[in-house]
């Protein structure tokens, strides 16, 4: 397990907002450097999460070592032994099915990352920046806004778990199916493209 390295809840909030920041300009360096033959493997997501735990705990930039429970109860991830297995083969989905949509491997990858709970801590942090790494590297670009898809989903978690849990038991039943994942994500590139528009033209598309 990872053992705290922070000395207070603020220094762990600080070192938590640094982190953020730094795992983003990660991110965008990804985006800028991805080329037609470049593939996402389980190095890069290691370095991810490592990114965002560096210092917080002791576990950054290693798949967890034992069990993992979830607060909810509702979905017990697999045993730590098939971690690395199981995250090459998340990796191969993605790579294996370039030809999707933006949003579907996108959205597959914020379901799968949380299901698969690699870590012993940052599997959010971990699925969100790796998930916006590989929307705008499908599309080519990184995407403009300054609130982005990550930032919209911690102001607002309820779609995010709800769109999870549906995934969650689709996967139950033999089916993948990320499809209420895909509608949120959906929605939440309109609104960060929208507050471009908004800022460009100093109109709110909600007035027309």
């Amino acid at each position: 397990m990872g053992l705290p390295l922070y000395t207070s809840d603020d220094s762990k909030r600080e070192l938590e907002i640094r982190n953020a920041a730094i795992q983003f300009l990660a991110v965008q360096y990804h985006i800028g450097e991805w080329k037609p033959d470049t593939r996402l493997t389980s190095p890069l997501i290691l370095e991810l999460q490592r990114l965002v735990i560096n210092q917080i705990y002791t576990c950054a930039g290693s798949f967890r070592d034992g069990p993992v429970w979830l607060s909810d109860g509702k979905h017990i991830p697999p045993d730590h032994g098939e971690v690395p297995g199981l995250v090459a083969e998340m990796c191969g989905y993605i790579n294996d099915n370039w030809d999707r949509t933006a949003i579907h491997l996108a959205s597959y990858l914020m379901w799968r990352v949380n299901w698969i709970h690699p870590f012993f801590g940052g599997n959010g942090r971990t699925a969100r920046g790796v998930a916006y790494l590989i929307l705008c590297a499908k599309l080519g670009f990184l995407l403009p806004g300054t609130t982005t898809i990550p930032d919209r989903i911690v102001s607002d978690r309820k779609p995010y778990y709800a769109a999870l849990h549906d995934a969650d038991s689709a996967w139950a039943r033999g089916e993948l199916n990320v499809r209420q994942m895909e509608d949120m994500m959906s929605s939440l590139l309109a609104k960060q493209l929208y507050e471009v528009h908004e800022k460009a033209t100093g109109i709110s598309l909600a007035d027309k």
